[in-house]
């Protein structure tokens, strides 16, 4: 048998050549494939979670918020996928994490920017500092630059409020927002909510009480605390239209829990009533400076549509069920109070 010539030893060397390198690539790609689609990235509990990113991340702050905020199977594979598809621009946001998402899926919505929409809710709010602590749980935004614009009187002034009445221009509701909203941009979509909610209807029923909104919405904040039944929120909010058309001071209690610092007071004592404040409405006539509360539309509205009658007083019922017995004359009021008073003795209920 004869030897392989020159060119047949040639050929062999290339065919194997070629089947090396078409292994080589074969694997490349295989592992190209592995890298980018294989599961990698869960949510830490439940079927569902999110990333947050930040303003001014880093791309090294990406990994580790990734390594904080998600269960990575691979940091290593992510990295060079992220290198592959070029992942240098972050984009601040909220992003959903699925079981089992690839490498590619997450870097390709973070490189979009795609965010998943936060709701934003709020309610049962009585202060401005829970205001900002309950928004800065569900967005960028942190509560100590939601406090200083609250309480910075040149930037609420640009949309008609001051630190006192801040809070009315926060309607309770729930908002579709994008999470990395900062504090400017909360108030800037809260007066579009603002401004939609004040339409052209509640602003007209508000000037013929007459009342500006805020004023509404202060008096609102009164009425809410004041009864925690909605049927009769516009019962009680004629009482108080009644006395301020009267000149009568409003004498509502919760305005003096407010001014102590303290909702929980069931029996109010004279040290109450003689509080220095200005939102003691048992010493000041009119309304207090602003808000107790965040107000809620339903109350908003029960003022607004307030309910037309004669009473001037009211009294928390003996049942202790949130309502309240109402009466046109001072003797009428005197006997429903005893009446509360007793069902406060009998309950051992002294403070």
């Amino acid at each position: 048998m004869s030897e392989p010539n020159n060119n047949s030893k040639k050929i062999i060397k290339i065919s194997n050549f070629l089947k090396i390198s078409a292994i080589a690539v074969a694997l490349i790609f295989a592992y190209v494939l592995y890298i980018f689609f294989t599961p990698n990235i869960s949510p830490l509990k439940n079927d569902k979670g999110y990333l947050c990113i930040p303003d001014s991340s880093s791309y090294n702050d990406v990994i580790r918020l990734i390594n904080e905020q998600t269960d990575i199977t691979s940091t290593a594979t992510f990295k060079q996928v992220a290198v592959l598809l070029r992942y240098k621009k972050i984009r601040a946001g909220r992003y959903e994490i699925k079981q089992g998402m690839s490498n590619f899926s997450l870097i390709r919505i973070l490189r979009s920017g795609r965010q998943t929409p936060v709701r934003l809710t709020f309610n049962n709010i009585r202060t401005k500092e829970q205001l900002a602590a309950r928004l800065s749980t569900q967005l960028m935004a942190d509560s100590a630059s939601l406090i200083n614009l609250m309480n910075d009187t040149a930037y609420m002034a640009a949309y008609g409020l001051n630190p006192n009445t801040a809070v009315a221009l926060f309607i309770p509701d729930t908002y579709e927002v994008f999470w990395n909203l900062n504090a400017e941009g909360v108030f800037n979509r809260m007066k579009k909510e603002y401004d939609k909610f004040w339409n052209q209807e509640r602003k007209a029923k508000a000037k013929n009480i007459p009342l500006t909104p805020v004023e509404v919405c202060t008096l609102a904040s009164i009425v809410e605390e004041e009864t925690n039944s909605k049927a009769e929120r516009p019962m009680v909010a004629g009482l108080y239209i009644n006395r301020l058309k009267s000149d009568m001071p409003l004498q509502a209690d919760p305005t003096l829990k407010f001014a102590v610092g303290d909702f929980s007071i069931k029996r109010l004592k004279l040290e109450h009533i003689l509080k220095i404040s200005p939102y003691n409405t048992y010493r000041n006539h009119g309304l207090p400076p602003g808000p107790i509360r965040v107000a809620s539309a339903n109350a908003i509205d029960a003022v607004l549509n307030y309910a037309k009658h004669d009473y001037i007083y009211m009294c928390a019922k003996e049942t202790f069920n949130g309502e309240h017995n109402f009466a046109v004359s001072y003797a009428e009021h005197q006997n429903n109070a005893r009446k509360y008073q007793k069902a406060l003795d009998d309950r051992k209920i002294y403070k």
